[in-house]
């Protein structure tokens, strides 16, 4: 029986690095390659661009290659004891930086169970990361942008939504990265929010702006980023308008819209209870839920319903109430909504949603409750988070501060240590270095 030689492999971006040390293995066994499950990997970086199954079809058929086996942990120690192969394969660059622990459990792990670590020299010249740049500079298709917020929510425990109002804000959303240990801490998707949309036209927050203006500003989010966005589609107007918003967005590759079962004059939540008005009632609210659910093409594209009833000042069992009928209407997901700084109410929402419904997303906006971090919102139940105003609110203050230094001073001299430089613009949007 031949040696068993144990190679972990993500197989999104496939380069000669990636030959050269299959190429290596096979000269000591046959090759198992640990291919990285969503899961693995969308914990500590960028989620693949292919799914695990399409990059598996991909890995099954490159020469040298015997078996492919799912790798469900970033770690390979889970794998190394359940496989036990006599070697693991792996380039020399982990020896330092945030692998340098994952090297150190594996020549442990191989030690206990009698195999080896054969080290090769890394393949210089090939640096996935700025591969992986370069595809994001080709941009996206509608397709794969649709998809891969499902695909998030099945493979993080907490997917982390930024809101965006323009160009400029989504490519901060795209590309800011932040290393934190073996983890690498960036946003996973964009939130299109009508109150930093119309605020940032110098417009009130009211439902008057129709979808096609919508799209406009949307489209140039969609032109300059790859990741998914969700999209605030307000109360969602009357049924037959909500079914043409869903097409509009579906085809434009928007993962989800969220809708709030509130209706009269709009004024945003965070004003209070008289903010909402009226909630739509049950009945009426599932049937433009089935209305848009009918009207979408995928399977992919979610509708995920937003309760108010916190909101307005009503208990957590009319929200469940409320909730468990827009899920048995269609929802893909529920938003859950409070002005409660304590977010004591939101996670008894959860805790009790959670009993009847363990796999239906729940998402959170919490501004105010923004003392509570992800990891105990994920202990919740919950599986989104989105930070729906804070890229606007920033930028006002930011914007305000340099104009009142110009004319404090008469010149802008004072402006260059707040300001970006030119270079940094120009290097910051494709195609003008």
């Amino acid at each position: 029986m031949n040696k068993v030689v144990y190679l972990g492999m993500v197989g999104d971006i496939l380069h000669p690095g990636l030959i050269n040390i299959i190429t290596e293995a096979t000269k000591l066994g046959d090759v198992m390659v640990g291919l990285y499950t969503d899961k693995a990997i969308a914990a500590y970086r960028r989620l693949p661009y292919m799914t695990y199954e399409q990059r598996k079809q991909v890995v099954e058929n490159i020469k040298g290659v015997t078996q492919v086996v799912a790798q469900d942990d970033y770690s390979y120690i889970p794998n190394l004891l359940k496989y036990k192969p006599n070697y693991i394969i792996h380039g020399d660059d982990w020896k330092e930086g945030r692998d340098s622990e994952l090297r150190d459990a594996v020549f442990k792990t191989m030690h206990e169970i009698g195999g080896e670590v054969v080290e090769i020299p890394y393949t210089k010249g090939i640096n996935s990361s700025s591969l992986g740049k370069d595809i994001r500079g080709i941009g996206t298709t509608p397709d794969i942008r649709l998809k891969a917020l499902r695909r998030l929510i099945a493979a993080k425990p907490i997917v982390r939504i930024l809101e965006t109002h323009d160009g400029l804000s989504g490519l901060i959303a795209e590309n800011l990265e932040i290393e934190n240990g073996p983890k690498i801490n960036s946003f996973d998707g964009m939130w299109s929010s009508s109150l930093t949309d119309s605020t940032s036209k110098g417009k009130p927050d009211i439902e008057a702006v129709d979808l096609t203006t919508r799209m406009q500003d949307l489209t140039n989010i969609l032109e300059c980023t790859t990741k998914p966005i969700i999209y605030d589609g307000d109360t969602g107007g009357k049924p037959e308008h909500f079914a043409f918003a869903v097409r509009t967005l579906e085809r434009n590759g928007i993962s989800a819209v969220i809708i709030e079962d509130k209706v009269g004059l709009k004024k945003n939540s965070l004003f209070g209870t008289d903010a909402v008005q009226i909630q739509d009632s049950i009945e009426g609210f599932c049937h433009k839920i089935k209305i848009g659910k009918n009207a979408q093409v995928t399977d992919d594209f979610m509708v995920i319903a937003r309760c108010e009833s916190l909101i307005a000042g009503k208990s957590v069992d009319d929200a469940l109430e409320r909730c468990f009928s827009y899920v048995e209407a269609g929802a893909d997901g529920i938003m859950i909504h409070s002005k409660n700084k304590t977010g004591e109410d939101i996670k008894q929402f959860c805790v009790k949603f959670r009993q009847k419904y363990t796999s239906i997303p729940i998402v959170v906006v919490p501004t105010t409750y923004n003392q509570i971090k992800e990891e105990e919102l994920h202990s919740w139940g919950v599986n989104v988070v989105i930070y729906a105003n804070h890229m606007l609110r920033a930028a006002y203050p930011a914007m305000l501060k340099c104009a009142t230094t110009i004319l404090e001073n008469e010149r802008s001299l004072e402006t260059d240590s707040i300001c970006m430089p030119i270079k940094e613009i120009l290097e910051l949007i494709p195609g003008t270095k």
